[in-house]
């Protein structure tokens, strides 16, 4: 059912936005892409996948808890890009192997906008699926 076609995105949260940029931008040559500043996004290109930085006292940031420690999360989720199928086709698949949902919305990725789901792996980690653009 799922045919995953390569990584999408990753979501790192930071409570040093100018270091990670500097890191990112300046040393690993990432250029801005996109950035929300009122929800404390900012993308950056990784290749033909994105890495976005999200500060964690901004109001996306503070929907991953605490700020990245030993007991606090600095992976927001990761997203896997997978070859079109029928949406509904692939909720009741989630559903037969018992693996939660939100239902899909539209979401910005690598490829821009497109349609996509969010679920967690058995270690409670947030992955989202999200439609590849047809070729």
């Amino acid at each position: 059912m799922i045919t995953v076609k390569g990584l999408d995105h990753v979501v790192l949260r930071t409570t040093s936005l100018e270091d990670m940029l500097s890191f990112y931008v300046d040393i690993l040559n990432c250029p801005l892409e996109r950035q929300l500043l009122a929800e404390g996004l900012i993308q950056l290109r990784a290749g033909n996948a994105l890495i976005d930085i999200v500060t964690c006292d901004s109001p996306l940031g503070k929907l991953g808890g605490k700020p990245p420690q030993q007991d606090g999360r600095n992976v927001d989720h990761i997203c896997l890009q997978i070859a079109p199928c029928e949406e509904k086709a692939l909720l009741n698949y989630l559903e037969v192997n018992d693996i939660s949902h939100q239902g899909f919305t539209q979401r910005y990725g690598a490829e821009g906008f497109g349609r996509s789901v969010y679920i967690e792996d058995p270690e409670g980690n947030v992955v989202e699926l999200k439609f590849a653009l047809e070729s």
